[in-house]
């Protein structure tokens, strides 16, 4: 039987996430049962959220030492047992750190038309949709109001900056360091981006946004959110998909004076995953796939090679070590 190379989580990491966490096995394929697919994986997308998965059960079971690592991905299905999906259909969806992997079809969505396999882990993929919905379901952005994009640089920011841009918002960025600042400005065309970890970073957010805020897109949490929150305006809207700067630490921070400044601000704090939204996807595919076609919106990539590349992958963007969607290439 054929053999398939996988990386399993060998132990949970204590503190920050190393590449002794992880080990790489074979495994025999597993053959499909009624309704299940085998898939050889082609692309996987590495995402801080892969990190929150080890932490304990979120919107997802826990991954639990001897797991094979899991990550949303795109494959090929090359054997079928199911009357929906045949072999040669290209499908995304929950895949594994693996050559291949057997799934249930009806987790699966076939992907249709014309496509290129990048552009379904990108602005069509979760980090488009996040950035999509988040803003437009959520927040609901006006034009010329002041939007904050947390992680700018990062896979769902650069499209969170973006779609506020082209819906005629003033965008303001935050990223880890001048080089990611300047690199953001050039490529997204926003108004500014800030180095959050600069000194000063709250008086130099005052002073680029001296109105406040109208809304904020987070994924960072902890101290970065609670110096953003007081510089909202009056009914602001805070849009919550992550908490990078939590996955990484033994303890967990807080925003200081939590209700007092939501209260008083009369704040709307709303969490969100993006499969909350698969009704609104057909909106948002259009859009953002009308956006992109017209030049507007851009797609950048962190690409590597290999299976055995994908722990350093992720290791790399927990560390802010990456410019755009990372994705693996198998």
């Amino acid at each position: 039987m054929k053999k398939n190379k996988v990386i399993i989580l060998k132990d949970l990491p204590k503190f920050a996430l190393n590449s002794a966490c992880f080990t790489t096995a074979d495994r025999p394929v597993k053959e499909p049962m009624l309704g299940e697919v085998l898939i050889k994986v082609k692309l996987i997308s590495i995402d801080a959220a892969n990190r929150a998965w080890l932490n304990g059960q979120t919107y997802r079971p826990a991954v639990s030492v001897g797991d094979i690592m899991p990550a949303y991905g795109i494959g090929e299905v090359v054997k079928s047992r199911s009357k929906n999906l045949n072999k040669g259909d290209l499908v995304s969806g929950e895949l594994e750190w693996s050559e291949y992997t057997t799934k249930p079809a009806s987790f699966l969505k076939k992907a249709d038309g014309n496509y290129n396999l990048t552009d379904l882990l990108t602005y069509k993929g979760i980090a488009g949709l996040t950035a999509y919905h988040g803003l437009l379901n959520i927040a609901k952005i006006e034009p010329k109001e002041t939007v904050l994009v947390s992680t700018a640089a990062g896979s769902v920011g650069i499209f969170a900056c973006q779609i506020a841009r082209i819906l005629g918002c003033k965008v303001i960025g935050l990223s880890s360091s001048d080089e990611k600042c300047d690199w953001v400005e050039k490529n997204l065309g926003i108004n500014k981006c800030i180095n959050y970890k600069g000194e000063n970073f709250s008086k130099t957010l005052k002073e680029i946004c001296p109105e406040g805020i109208d809304v904020y897109f987070d994924n960072v949490g902890g101290n970065l959110l609670e110096q953003t929150l007081y510089r909202m305006r009056l009914k602001g809207r805070v849009v919550c998909c992550g908490v990078i700067s939590q996955y990484d630490q033994d303890t967990t921070t807080s925003p200081k004076n939590i209700p007092g400044v939501i209260v008083t601000k009369r704040l709307k704090l709303e969490g969100f995953i993006v499969m909350d939204f698969q009704k609104e996807n057909f909106k948002a595919l259009e859009d953002l796939s009308k956006w992109f076609e017209a030049g507007q919106l851009k797609v950048f990539t962190e690409e590597y090679k290999g299976l055995d590349s994908a722990p350093l992958a992720l290791i790399n963007l927990l560390k802010g070590k990456n410019l755009g969607k990372t994705i693996i290439k198998i």
